[in-house]
C-alpha cells in the first residue's frame, strides 16, 4: 500500500534572497488548448509543466494535435485549425483540473464528434452545470452526472450566439461560453457581475481574434480564424501569493520574487494585503506579450484584521487559504464574506481551512460565505488538506510563525499547481520536508 505523502515543516526560519515563479496556471492551460485549434504553429515559453496543465496537454493530443516539448518550459503546438480536432479514442481524463474540465466543455460543444470527460476523485466532486447550462441554451448536447463529471459533450450541434448574464463571477464558465462562441452563428456576448480574470479575453485578442469588452459586457463573434504565435507565460501570481505571505511574516530585508503575473483581474490579493497593511513594492514592471509582469519586493510587516471588501473576493478567489494564514497572524479582526465560491473548490476551502486553523490553535469561525478569524497565531500539530494543493502550501507557510511545528497530510496534489514548491521554499528559508 502506498503511503501518503505529507509535509513536516520545522517552526521558525526566515525568507530571503529571492525566488522565481513558475508559470501561470491558467495562461498555461489556455496556450496549449488555443494553440491546438489555431493556424499555424504556436510556441510557448515558461509553460506550467504541472499535473493539471499536462492533463490539457494530454487531452489536446488525444484529439490529434502534435506538441512537441523541446526543454523545460518550452511546448510547440501544431495547430489543426478550428474544425481540425479527432475524436478521442477514450475518455479525456483532467485530472484534477476544474479549468481544463469547463473549458474543454466549451470546446467540445463545437465538434463534430461525441467526448466524455473525467476526473480525479476531488474533480469529480465539483459542480459542471453552471457551465452546462449556458452552453445548452447555445445548442450543446451535454450531459452531466448528477451535476458534475463525468460530462459528455455530444458533438454535431449547430451552435448559435447567446447574450448570457453570468449567475456568480468565475472566469471559468465565463471562458467556456466564449470558446463556444468560436463554433456559433452570430454573437456570444457574456456579462459578468464582477470582473474576473480576463485571460481568455486576452489570449485570443493574441491569437487574432477580436474580443470586445466594456465594463462586465464581452462579446465575441463565431467564425474567426485563430493564427498561431509565441507566448510567454508570466509566473503565476497564485503560486506567488504563498511567498508573498512567507515574506510578510518572516523575510530577513528585501525578500525578492521575480517574474510574477500582474494582470489587474488577478491581484486582488496585492490589494488585500496592502488593506493589511502589507509592505510590497512592486518594481520592474514589464509586459509577457499581452500580460504585465513585474517582481514584487516584500518585507516584514505586522499586519492588522480588515473586513475584506467583497468587490476584491473574485479576484484573489485562489489565493484565500494562503489570506487565512496571514490573517491568523494579524492583529485584529479579519472578517471574510461573499466568497461561497470556496465551497467548490478542490476542496470546501471555508470548511477545511477553519477546521485547519483552528485545529493548529487559530481562532477561525466559517460562515457560509466566508470565515471570521481573531489574530492571536497558532500552535503547531498535524492537519490535512484532504487533497486540496492550496491547502496543503497554506499550512506549510504558516509553520515560519507557529510556536511548534507543522505536519500537513495528503499534500500529493500539490504537483497539480506548483511542482517543486518544498524545494523553492527550502532554498528561501522555510524548513520543509516532503516524506511519504
Amino acid at each position: 500500500m502506498t503511503k501518503e505523502a505529507q509535509f513536516k515543516v520545522a517552526h521558525g526560519g526566515c525568507m530571503r534572497g529571492e525566488v522565481t515563479m513558475p508559470g501561470d496556471k491558467s495562461v498555461s492551460h489556455r496556450s496549449v488548448l488555443f494553440g491546438g485549434i489555431a493556424e499555424g504553429t504556436t510556441e510557448v515559453d515558461n509553460f506550467l509543466e504541472s499535473e493539471d496543465c499536462l492533463a490539457t496537454l494530454g487531452a489536446m493530443r488525444a484529439m490529434g494535435v502534435q506538441i512537441e516539448r523541446p526543454g523545460p518550459g518550452r511546448v510547440i503546438v501544431d495547430g489543426v485549425g478550428l474544425h481540425g480536432l479527432k475524436a478521442p479514442t477514450h475518455p479525456l481524463d483532467m485530472g484534477n483540473a476544474g479549468t481544463a474540465m469547463r473549458l474543454s466543455m466549451g470546446l467540445m460543444a463545437g465538434q463534430a464528434f461525441d467526448a466524455t470527460l473525467i476526473g480525479d476523485p476531488s474533480l469529480s466532486k465539483r459542480p459542471m452545470e453552471r457551465a452546462a447550462t449556458p452552453l445548452r441554451q447555445m445548442g450543446a448536447v451535454i450531459e452531466t452526472t448528477g451535476g458534475r463529471p463525468p460530462v459528455t459533450v455530444r458533438g454535431g450541434q449547430s451552435l448559435h450566439g447567446i447574450e448570457y448574464a453570468l449567475e456568480v463571477a468565475s472566469a471559468q464558465v465565463k471562458s467556456a461560453i466564449l470558446i463556444a462562441g468560436l463554433y456559433a452563428e452570430g454573437t456570444t456576448v457574456v456579462h459578468e457581475p464582477a470582473v474576473t480574470r480576463d485571460h481568455t479575453e486576452r489570449m485570443l485578442r493574441a491569437f487574432g481574434v477580436p474580443v470586445k469588452t466594456e465594463g462586465g459586457r464581452i462579446e465575441l463573434s463565431g467564425g474567426h480564424t485563430l493564427k498561431g504565435t509565441r507566448l510567454t507565460v508570466p509566473g503565476d501570481i497564485s503560486s506567488s501569493a504563498f511567498f508573498v505571505v512567507a515574506g510578510l511574516l518572516a523575510a530577513e530585508s528585501g525578500f525578492l520574487i521575480r517574474n510574477v503575473g500582474i494582470n489587474p483581474t488577478r491581484t486582488g490579493i496585492l490589494d488585500i494585503l496592502a488593506l493589511m497593511g502589507a509592505d510590497i513594492r512592486v518594481i520592474n514592471r514589464r509586459l509577457a506579450g499581452d500580460e504585465p509582469v513585474a517582481d514584487l519586493e516584500v518585507h516584514r510587516t505586522e499586519l492588522r484584521g480588515i473586513d475584506v471588501p467583497e468587490h476584491l473576493v473574485p479576484l484573489a478567489i485562489d489565493e484565500f487559504p494562503i489570506l487565512f494564514v496571514a490573517a491568523a497572524f494579524a492583529k485584529g479582526t479579519t472578517r471574510v464574506t461573499g466568497a461561497e465560491e470556496l465551497r467548490v473548490k478542490e476542496s470546501d476551502r471555508i470548511a477545511v481551512m477553519a477546521e485547519g486553523l483552528r485545529h493548529l490553535g487559530a481562532d477561525a469561525t466559517p460562515t457560509p460565505d466566508g470565515m471570521i478569524i481573531h489574530g492571536g497565531g497558532m500552535h503547531g500539530g498535524r492537519v490535512t488538506s484532504h487533497g486540496d494543493h492550496r491547502i496543503a502550501m497554506s499550512f506549510a507557510i504558516a509553520a515560519l510563525r507557529a510556536s511548534g511545528d507543522i505536519e500537513i497530510g495528503d499534500v500529493a496534489n500539490v504537483a497539480t499547481s506548483f511542482p517543486g514548491f518544498a524545494g523553492l521554499a527550502r532554498g528561501a528559508g522555510l524548513a520543509i520536508d516532503e516524506t511519504r
